[in-house]
């Protein structure tokens, strides 16, 4: 992150899912009550091999006919509704020290509807300047367009900022974009090929952020 160190930090960004919501529970019962109502036999281990923050890529790789595809969203979420996802241990104290000193911004790939339901729950709705949810772009993860997008809402060039993201997907739109990205491992089934995208920092806890943004000079 060399290029980095001569700037500023002026905003960081996160992912939802995994990053700052322990929300796997939730997540995987309800593909998996889906899978069970749309007829797939797959199990966690189906799930895990072909988990993807674009819940499309998964349909595809379950080879859900697209005519399905609604159904499979209202069963999804009518699941994830019987569970209350906790925030990871240590996020809500990082994002009030980055918060300090620096503009915050949300990029996930969570329906808006549920995101900002849960932002409320937890009270952070007004820590974030920028709140970039799925069908906010044509685009969805790893395409670039959803940082882009909050990187216009925050007034903030590229090149001084990083988001942080607990999936390969996450990394390869940070980088698509010009952001420098920061890995951390969660709950999600993701560390293996997180650790093959070989990004510039991997933390084991969110609680490791602050600091690895002060060697940042930020």
């Amino acid at each position: 992150m060399a290029g980095l160190k001569n700037k500023t930090l002026r905003g960081v960004l996160f992912d939802w899912d995994g990053t700052l919501i322990d929300s796997y529970g939730a997540d995987s019962s309800a593909y998996l009550a889906m899978f069970r109502e749309v007829g797939i036999p797959w199990g966690l281990e189906e799930l895990a091999q072909h988990y993807s923050p674009n819940w499309y890529r998964v349909y595809r790789a379950a080879k859900l006919p697209r005519a399905r595809w609604d159904d499979a969203d209202r069963a999804w979420r009518t699941q994830y509704a019987k569970h209350s996802p906790r925030l990871m241990a240590g996020a809500r104290q990082v994002l009030n020290r980055l918060g300090r000193v620096h503009h915050l911004g949300l990029v996930t790939s969570g329906d808006r509807e549920r995101v900002m339901r849960q932002l409320r729950a937890f009270r952070l709705t007004r820590v974030f300047g920028a709140r970039v949810c799925s069908g906010d772009t044509p685009e969805r993860k790893p395409h670039p367009a959803p940082l882009r997008l909050a990187l216009k809402q925050l007034r903030l060039e590229p090149s001084v900022c990083v988001y942080v993201g607990d999936s390969p997907e996450d990394l390869e739109m940070a980088k698509r974009a010009g952001v420098r990205a920061i890995a951390v491992l969660g709950p999600f089934p993701t560390e293996k090929r997180l650790r093959a995208a070989r990004p510039d920092f991997l933390l084991e806890s969110i609680r490791e952020l602050p600091d690895v943004l002060e060697k940042l000079g930020g």
